[in-house]
């Protein structure tokens, strides 16, 4: 994953801060367990997102202790209990990096170099959960044949990510996967792969590497992009986050959803709005989650 996924903080309850925090923990631990040390380097909390949600959904309750941990030595903390979808999760997460990597070495990104580091937890997330790496190999592999192709439609070039994070859904829920579950996984693929791709504007547009949204506005900043496609862009957002609640709420939740609510309804469209940066008079959040101008300047 990419970073993009967080909560509003402001809005967080701390008893589910306390379980963002613990499930990151363990997902740290559980990949040093699962895929090897070097592989730990990776984690992001996309994936202590991913663990509130699979855990729920699954109906399996989250353990927590207290717990010390190399870089924590002194002081014990709240940390996830290493399990079935943490081990799970650690590889996915790992195999994720490592074709990210591979992906940025094509791309003439130096950050490509650091594959290697990721070699040996992809071979062990292989042995482990095989099914999920040949999924995120695949729909990787589909991702970098658009790409090459200079696709200049959005919703094409978001469609092997968004396939991706569905397929990695059913193979992650397994009984307790639905067409709703589906759906809701579908949507943040396609958000994370769209607002990646807002968020590197001027980046790759600097170093001429492909953008599905130059190709799409041909704007040379990211600034005249949103500025002289703004109609079009918060649409595509909302839309996508208007399908996002329809789904969620049509979703059995075995445990307190208050995290995953937060993150879904309130922090995606929040770091979507700090991303598109819109310069307006008025620019606000509303209470269905869309984002939209009050006042055009």
């Amino acid at each position: 994953m990419f970073g993009y996924i967080q909560p509003d903080a402001p809005y967080l309850f701390k008893k589910d801060e306390t379980l963002y925090k613990a499930l990151y923990c363990g997902l740290c631990k559980s990949i040093g367990s699962g895929c090897g040390q070097c592989a730990r380097s990776a984690l992001t909390y996309d994936m202590a997102f991913m663990s509130a949600l699979i855990h729920n959904i699954r109906r399996e309750d989250v353990n927590i202790k207290r717990a010390r941990c190399f870089l924590h030595i002194l002081k014990r903390r709240p940390m996830a209990a290493v399990d079935e979808v943490t081990v799970m999760l650690g590889c996915i997460n790992t195999a994720l990096a490592y074709y990210k990597l591979c992906d940025d070495k094509a791309d003439g990104d130096g950050k490509g170099v650091f594959r290697h580091l990721y070699k040996k937890g992809l071979k062990r997330a292989l042995k482990r959960h095989k099914e999920a790496v040949e999924i995120i190999s695949s729909q990787m592999l589909a991702q970098s044949e658009v790409e090459k192709a200079q696709c200049a439609i959005i919703e094409m070039a978001a469609e092997p990510t968004a396939v991706m994070m569905r397929n990695l859904s059913v193979y992650a829920l397994g009984d307790y996967s639905t067409k709703e579950t589906e759906a809701l996984f579908y949507d943040i693929g396609k958000w994370v792969y769209l607002i990646d791709a807002l968020d590197d504007y001027d980046k790759d547009v600097k170093k001429r590497r492909y953008n599905v949204l130059y190709n799409a506005f041909g704007a040379e900043s990211k600034a005249q992009a949103v500025a002289e496609n703004i109609d079009e862009l918060t649409f595509l957002f909302d839309s996508l986050f208007a399908d996002m609640r329809t789904r969620l709420s049509k979703i059995n939740f075995a445990f307190n959803r208050d995290l995953t609510d937060n993150i879904i309804l309130r922090g995606i469209p929040l770091k979507t709005r700090a991303i598109l940066n819109v310069q307006c008079k008025k620019c606000k959040n509303n209470n269905n989650g869309e984002i939209y101008e009050q006042e055009k300047s």
